[in-house]
């Protein structure tokens, strides 16, 4: 009696290589910088230092802080249009 085995690969396909240049932000002076705060515990504080070194020593016009209302959802419609409209750069998080 034989069986037959079926091996399976979970791992994704490679995507095509793209022939774009990569984006840059050329430097932070006059930007408009984002968080997003997943809501996990103390990110909002590492936000807040941030936020106040990057003014200070990076020459960013403003920083806009949203919050999600919990780490396990994603950021709302909203929140996304807004801080792609008003920034130039958006950094999302992780705190504990």
């Amino acid at each position: 009696m034989t069986a037959n085995i079926v091996i399976l690969d979970p791992s994704a396909p490679q995507l095509p290589a793209t022939e774009s240049e990569p984006w840059q932000l050329e430097g932070l002076r006059g930007k408009v910088v984002g968080f997003i705060d997943n809501a996990k515990p103390n990110f909002n504080h590492l936000v807040d230092e941030l936020a106040q070194l990057l003014v200070a020593h990076h020459g960013v016009a403003r920083v806009l802080k949203e919050r999600k209302r919990a780490a396990s959802v994603p950021a709302d419609k909203a929140t996304l249009d807004a801080v792609a409209a008003q920034c130039d750069l958006v950094i999302t998080g992780s705190g504990d």
